[in-house]
């Protein structure tokens, strides 16, 4: 397949960056410089890359970012009580609680506190219920980043047959609520859907978000369908490299030297190549999701302080 079938995230997320500095410059002209505070407990090691790059990221655009850092046995209150003091700060227009929390901890509880004109990743219920309704209120970052990539590549999905693979609050169920509202005709599928490979063959747009390496394979993809691979997986065995890169010299020297890559949701060897368009892992819905933070910063900072 030719090149030019990949849809560039990359290329896509750094337009988007590049906007998104532009408005906080203007913004910052008139006084206002955009807040963002990222809370993070615990270790996680693929974690503390996240808030890395989110962090590098949102200074690099000219916003103001403060990330708190917590041992992972923090107790509940405490952390509730780290979110209402940030709730009432003035010069925070956005917050984010880093996922997944310590087991401890109850995630809905502790994302319901945020106040949702704060909420930047869009995980409240009531955001999530004006989402769904179609109201004026951001999206979660992955979604509306996949969504501000079709856009960008000129792909409308008013009238596609669109599937998503993957249900969970993240990604499946907010990009569905988007797609709807895109008027795609949408349908949510996962581990139970009957004959999931046939019902995939359906998509005239096709998104993979299950976590699961390489499970879209070329049996669930209708030959020139649009696919979006949001999934990012660590692989570490030869034989799984083998399988989805075959003949990729350029992969095995660098699994060879760094004994481990990164490949998608969907199987590149087999569905990619049916694809009309398709976003590549590493490069392609990955650097989407952190620019469309800024992006959803930038929003929560205008609307809050009507700018």
């Amino acid at each position: 397949m030719s090149t030019n079938a990949i849809l560039d995230g990359k290329r896509v997320a750094q337009e988007m960056r590049a906007d998104t500095a532009l408005l906080v410059k203007e913004l910052v002209a008139r006084g206002i410089t955009p807040g963002l505070a990222v809370v993070l407990v615990g270790e996680d090691p693929a974690s503390q890359v996240y808030v890395g790059s989110k962090t590098a990221a949102a200074r690099e655009a000219g916003i103001r970012e403060t990330t708190l850092r917590f041992q992972a046995d923090l107790p509940e209150a405490d952390l509730l009580a780290t979110l209402d003091r940030l709730n009432a700060d003035p010069e925070v227009d956005a917050v984010l609680v880093q996922l997944p929390l310590p087991k401890h901890l109850n995630a809905a509880r502790v994302l319901e506190r945020i106040d949702p004109a704060k909420d930047v990743d869009g995980f409240h219920p009531l955001n999530v219920g004006r989402l769904v309704q179609g109201k004026s209120t951001l999206a979660p970052c992955t979604p509306a980043g996949v969504m501000e990539l079709l856009r960008r590549e000129g792909i409308d999905p008013k009238g596609m047959r669109a599937v998503i693979v993957g249900r969970s609050d993240i990604v499946g169920k907010p990009m569905a609520s988007l797609l709807l509202h895109a008027h795609a005709t949408v349908t949510i599928a996962h581990s139970r859907t009957r004959d999931l490979p046939a019902v995939c063959r359906e998509a005239d747009l096709l998104v993979a978000a299950m976590g699961k390496p390489g499970f879209v394979t070329g049996e669930f993809v209708k030959e020139g369908a649009v696919v979006i691979d949001v999934g990012i997986n660590r692989i570490d065995r030869k034989e799984d490299m083998e399988r989805f890169f075959p003949g990729n010299a350029a992969r095995a020297a660098a699994f060879a030297k760094n004994g481990s890559t990164l490949v998608g949701d969907c199987d590149p060897a087999t569905a990619y190549p049916k694809a009309s368009r398709y976003t590549p892992v590493p490069g392609g819905v990955g650097p989407l999701t952190i620019a469309q933070l800024l992006a959803n910063t930038v929003m929560l900072c205008r609307a809050r302080r009507g700018a």
